[in-house]
């Protein structure tokens, strides 16, 4: 199973981003995808996540209406639109699959419920 994280960078504080995570080796649309995202001196943090056929999403309010998770199982890729990033969004970004063989939407937030992650990929917003 591989979770490749891709799209971080150094922006200014206002400015967009979107990552990308395609992962390989698992049903992809049998898994609920996440965001999480870990600060220096910080536990990682959950961000958003996303049901396995992305018709429900879930956001920590500090980034609901700034930032959209979204998937596409053909790609086998889920993304996160960030808009509007202010310096304290600056943190390593990973994503993150949760086993989710469920007819009803079970969105979960501690970083231990995972099955697997990618290597994160980093986020500096300057201001």
């Amino acid at each position: 199973v591989q979770l490749q994280a891709s799209g971080g960078g150094l922006v200014q504080a206002g400015d967009s981003l979107r990552l990308s995570c395609r992962a390989s080796g698992i049903t992809f649309s049998s898994y609920n995808m996440a965001w999480f995202r870990q600060a220096p001196g910080k536990e990682r943090e959950f961000q958003a996540v996303i049901s396995g056929r992305g018709g429900s999403t879930y956001y920590a309010d500090s980034v609901k209406g700034r930032f959209t998770i979204s998937r596409d199982n053909a790609k086998s890729t889920v993304y996160l639109q960030m808009n509007s990033l202010k310096p304290e969004d600056t943190a390593v970004y990973y994503c993150a699959a949760d086993w989710a063989p469920y007819v009803t939407f079970r969105p979960s937030t501690p970083a231990d419920d995972y099955h697997y992650w990618g290597q994160g990929t980093q986020v500096t917003v300057s201001s």
